[in-house]
C-alpha cells in the first residue's frame, strides 16, 4: 500500500485578493514540496429557493469557485516552476471541444507540461441552462466532446465528424507539450462511473463519504477502468486552530485514500484567508 501524492485546492473566493492568495497557496504548496495545486469548476451559484445550490446529489454547495480554473491554473503555473497544476474538474460540455482542447494545450504548454485534466459532464441544470447546453448531451455527447479534443491533440490535419461536434480538416493549435493529454474523468452515479472507465485515462472521486468512495473506484476498476485515481476530499467542520485540525483530518484522509489504493488526495483548504491557508499546509507538512 503506497502513500497518495498530495494536493490541493487553490482559493478561488474569499476575503483576500484572489490573486495573491492564489500566489501565496501555490508558493508554499511547492516550497512544501506537495505533487499538485488544483482548481475546480462553477459557472454560477443558484439563488436560494426551491432548485438552490447544492439540492442535487452530489454537489458542490454555495461555495463553489469563483474564477475559471483554467485562468486560475495560468496564474498559478506563472508563479511556481515545479509543481503540478490540475483541473479537478473543469466541466466539458460547456464549451467546444475545439475551444477547450486549445485552452487546455495552452496552459501545458505555458506550464511547461505540467498539467493534469480531470473533466466531467456537468450536473447542475441551471449551469445547463445558462450555457445553452441541453442536459440530454450528457452521456453519449460527453464521450465525444473527449473524442473530440483527443482528436485536436493529434497530428493535423485535425478532423472529426459526430452527431454532437463536427470539426473540418483543419490545422489546430497550440497542441500539449508532451502529446495528447491524459483525461481523468469525474463521475458519481454507477453508470456514469463504467462509462468514466470506458473512455476516460483515469478517474477522479468526490469524498462523500469513505465508504461511497470505496464503491466508485471499485465500479471503475471492474469495469476496466486504467489509470491514476485522485480522490477530492474536503474536510469540513474545523473547529477550534483550523490549521491544526486540517493537519490531523488530513493525515487521517490520507491513510483512508491508501487504503483505497487512490495515487492522488487533493484537500481543500480551511478558512477564507491565506493566512490560514498556508498555516493549514505548514501544519499538514510538519506531521511527516
Amino acid at each position: 500500500m503506497s502513500v497518495p501524492r498530495i494536493g490541493v485546492v487553490l482559493p478561488t473566493r474569499g476575503p483576500d485578493p484572489v490573486p495573491d492568495a492564489v500566489v501565496a497557496v501555490a508558493r508554499t504548496a511547492e516550497l512544501l514540496d506537495l505533487h499538485a495545486v488544483a482548481a475546480c469548476e462553477r459557472l454560477l451559484v443558484p439563488a436560494p429557493g426551491p432548485h438552490g445550490a447544492g439540492d442535487a446529489d452530489g454537489g458542490p454547495g454555495p461555495d463553489g469557485c469563483a474564477f475559471d480554473p483554467i485562468e486560475i491554473l495560468t496564474w498559478a503555473a506563472a508563479h511556481t516552476g515545479r509543481i503540478r497544476v490540475a483541473t479537478g474538474v473543469v466541466a466539458a460540455l460547456f464549451q467546444s471541444p475545439l475551444v477547450l482542447a486549445r485552452r487546455l494545450a495552452a496552459l501545458d504548454r505555458l506550464s511547461g507540461g505540467r498539467l493534469d485534466v480531470g473533466v466531467g459532464q456537468g450536473w447542475l441544470p441551471q449551469e445547463f441552462c445558462a450555457a445553452g447546453v441541453e442536459p440530454g448531451r450528457r452521456g453519449e455527447g460527453f464521450a465525444e466532446h473527449l473524442a473530440a479534443m483527443r482528436a485536436c491533440w493529434g497530428p493535423d490535419p485535425v478532423e472529426h465528424h459526430g452527431p454532437y461536434y463536427r470539426i473540418p480538416p483543419s490545422s489546430v493549435g497550440p497542441k500539449p507539450a508532451g502529446g495528447p493529454l491524459a483525461l481523468l474523468v469525474g463521475a458519481v452515479a454507477r453508470p456514469a462511473v463504467e462509462r468514466a472507465a470506458r473512455i476516460g485515462d483515469g478517474f477522479v472521486a468526490a469524498v462523500r463519504d469513505w465508504e461511497r468512495t470505496r464503491k466508485e473506484i471499485h465500479w471503475y476498476r471492474t469495469a476496466g477502468g486504467r489509470g491514476r485515481i485522485v480522490v477530492q476530499v474536503p474536510l469540513t467542520g474545523l473547529g477550534g486552530d483550523p490549521a491544526r485540525a486540517f493537519a490531523e483530518r488530513a493525515a487521517e484522509a490520507v491513510g483512508r485514500a491508501a487504503a483505497l489504493d487512490a495515487d492522488e488526495v487533493h484537500f481543500a483548504l480551511p478558512g477564507r484567508d491565506a493566512e490560514t491557508h498556508v498555516r493549514a499546509l505548514e501544519a499538514f507538512a510538519a506531521r511527516g
